[in-house]
């Protein structure tokens, strides 16, 4: 039975959390503390971890950073709405996803399946990376959807394969400007939003299930669109 840890110091959130993970057939420990979090991370081998950034003892982002230390477990970050600069310190810390206050269960379920689901077929060093439809042929630099080929400029190209590497995963615009445009693009979030809006025509995007998401002031990422469900 697939095992996550909450780590959530609200008796009231903890519970509804636990109780929503049980119903759906997970088997869940739970803990209040980033001490006891970091124990039960190394303890036992949990599939993911829904980390609450607001504990007692500790920031929750030095339990995001200490479990990356050693492990590569999906950890799923909860935090209050609006605190952008919260959500975006996890993700540079080693976060895969978040959810803000309040959110609903249906929510918090799907980003734990699609986090598993990843997991279980995580290879960041494939010829080729698969997305749903979505197949990027990293050796023979090419693009495919549905069958369909998908004409990119290179530097679309490097920016789709490094989304399609991290399939679920927010990935912030520092991060995916360092990675793509190197240290000529810190600062320059301008060049994102030109070449997102570039591949999102060129992938034939529905913009009621997108497939390249938008988390406003934070970042990217890229989905099946089948995975997650659409947004109002």
């Amino acid at each position: 039975m697939t095992e996550l840890l909450v780590v959530e110091d609200e008796f009231a959130m903890a519970t509804v959390i636990t109780e929503g993970l049980l119903a759906r057939g997970y088997k869940v420990h739970t803990v209040a503390s980033g001490a006891d979090a970091i124990t039960a991370a190394a303890d036992s081998p949990v599939s993911a971890v829904i980390l609450d950034l607001g504990l007692p003892d500790m920031d929750g982002l030095e339990v995001c950073r200490r479990i990356r230390e050693w492990s590569e477990v999906p950890i799923i970050v909860v935090t209050a709405d609006g605190a952008e600069d919260r959500k975006i310190a996890a993700l540079d810390g080693g976060a895969d996803d978040y959810v803000t206050k309040p959110f609903s269960m249906r929510e918090l379920l799907s980003r734990v399946g699609v986090a598993l689901r990843h997991q279980a077929r995580r290879g960041p060093d494939d010829a080729v990376l698969a997305v749903g439809d979505l197949v990027v042929d990293i050796a023979h630099h090419t693009v495919t959807l549905a069958g369909e080929p998908v004409d990119l400029t290179p530097k679309q190209f490097e920016l789709l394969t490094l989304f399609a590497r991290h399939p679920g995963r927010v990935l912030t615009h520092g991060l995916i400007l360092s990675e793509v445009w190197g240290p000529e693009g810190a600062g320059h979030v301008e060049y994102l939003r030109v070449y997102a809006r570039a591949l999102r025509q060129k992938l034939r995007d529905d913009p009621a299930r997108p497939r390249l998401v938008t988390e406003p002031g934070v970042g990217y990422r890229l989905v099946d669109p089948g995975e997650l469900p659409a947004r109002p």
